[in-house]
């Protein structure tokens, strides 16, 4: 059976219900008074009880043993039964022996709306951490937005009853500004980020003051902050520590820069005195290179000279021998003027090695002749300045030019330029640098078919 299932006569029924258009926390009051009452909190029999969706009714009854809730979330429309308040069957039948009026507190509590909160922050000192000696006053303006979402927690930390929105405002407004203030002060320090520069950054100022707040909210007083935008980081630049911090700071980024540049000029130097001195032994191991090679040359067309003259000589006595063959034996024997068989073997043998000798001989020089007209002469002397970047260097001679490319540090786009050249070219486009870069290989073959 209903709790409400009869009506008593002369009794009044209620709808139980919220009308206004911007709240946080609504307590219901029949007839309008403004202490709680038993009169006030007394639920008459029929009564109806109207939720809209977003919102939540909230039934707060005193017991002495503590004070127990129910929680009724929207949308709901209907009267109030024991069977939709399951709680009220033990305390009804208890304490009013089901046909007395209950007992309750009844509060709206708006789910859906969006609180927002206008603060502004009047200046405070932030510091530079490089130089604590200048405060820099600055303002923080901007927009606070929150709801409720964990209504258990809210109504932990919050009286509901003569709970009023302003003042409830005005604590959350309070407790901002502190933790705003805590932020951005420890902003220099803790990120890195000069003063100087904070009124360029404020996103990422809004996202650390964000991340930083919706704890402290969520858990001081129950809301969840949906999101915080600060829409204007203000710097009193009329202030004595401003125009000093502006000072320092710009004669330290001039000194900055000053030493950067002779550091940069310096290496330029550097690097072009060592590709001087490069270049110097590059053109010195070429010549003592080339001078070696003459030498060599020189040194093996004498020897090949001397070797034909000695065997020249060697052939000379072997034609005198030959021609003395036939006297060579005449005063023994009784053979007269005949020719010795002995002498003339050894004669021919004689003959035919300094022939062969001598066509060894002459080969060799030919053969060293041709040899030298085939050997390559030495890499051409060339000079080119490069440029990568924007930034030249050089001259570089052949080899450093071939150790270049083999590091990558030059390719066929890179732009190359010497004397008597009309502009820079691509390296590529040089028909003296192409065999720097090897041949090409052909488009691999096609797939077989299938």
């Amino acid at each position: 059976m209903g709790l409400f299932s009869k009506k008593e006569e002369g009794g009044l029924m209620d709808v139980i219900r919220c009308d206004e258009q911007e709240y946080l926390v609504h307590k219901w009051r029949p007839s309008g008074e403004a202490n709680s009452t038993k009169k006030e909190n007394s639920i008459r029999y029929g009564s109806s009880l109207r939720v809209k969706d977003g919102e939540l009714a909230v039934f707060q009854y005193k017991q002495k043993d503590g004070t127990i809730q129910d929680f009724i979330e929207g949308p709901f429309d209907q009267t109030i039964k024991t069977a939709n308040f399951p709680i009220l069957t033990s305390i009804v039948g208890l304490a009013f022996g089901g046909a007395s009026p209950f007992q309750a507190e009844i509060y709206f509590i708006n789910l859906s709306g969006n609180i927002q909160i206008r603060f502004g922050i009047p200046y405070f000192d932030v510091f530079d951490p490089r130089f604590m000696d200048f405060a820099v006053p600055m303002a923080v303006r901007g927009t606070l937005t929150f709801n409720i979402t964990d209504y258990k927690g809210f109504i932990k930390l919050n009286r509901l009853i003569n709970f009023e929105l302003d003042d409830f405002k005005k604590q959350i407004k309070d407790a901002i500004t502190k933790y705003i203030k805590g932020v951005v002060t420890n902003i220099p320090a803790d990120n890195g980020m000069p003063v100087l520069q904070m009124e360029r950054k404020i996103l990422e100022i809004n996202d650390l003051v964000a991340k930083y707040l919706g704890a402290r909210l969520e858990t001081d007083f129950g809301v969840n902050m949906k999101g915080i935008d600060i829409a204007n980081l203000e710097v009193d630049k009329e202030a004595e520590g401003y125009a000093e911090l502006r000072k320092v700071t710009a004669e330290q980024t001039t000194k900055t820069v000053g030493a950067q540049t002779d550091v940069n000029i310096k290496n330029l130097q550097d690097t072009q005195e060592i590709n001087a001195t490069n270049m110097e032994e590059t053109l010195r191991i070429q010549r003592e290179e080339a001078q070696r090679q003459q030498k060599l040359q020189t040194e093996g067309q004498n020897l090949s000279a001397h070797q034909l003259n000695q065997q020249t000589k060697v052939a000379q006595t072997a034609a005198e021998s030959m021609g003395k063959m036939g006297s060579g034996g005449g005063s023994g024997g009784g053979g007269g003027g005949m020719m010795d068989p002995g002498s003339m073997m050894a004669s021919m043998a004689m003959g035919g090695a300094v022939g062969q000798g001598m066509a060894g001989a002459v080969g060799g020089m030919m053969g060293g002749m041709n040899q030298e007209k085939q050997t390559p002469p030495p890499p051409p002397s060339v000079q080119y300045n490069i440029s990568v970047n924007g930034q030249q260097s050089g001259p570089f001679g052949w080899e450093q030019l071939k150790q270049m490319v083999e590091a990558g540090q030059i390719i066929k786009g890179t732009h190359v330029w010497k004397q008597g050249m009309a502009g820079w070219e691509l390296a590529g486009n040089v028909e003296e640098l192409v065999s720097l870069f090897g041949a090409v290989p052909p488009p691999p073959p096609p797939p077989p078919a299938p």
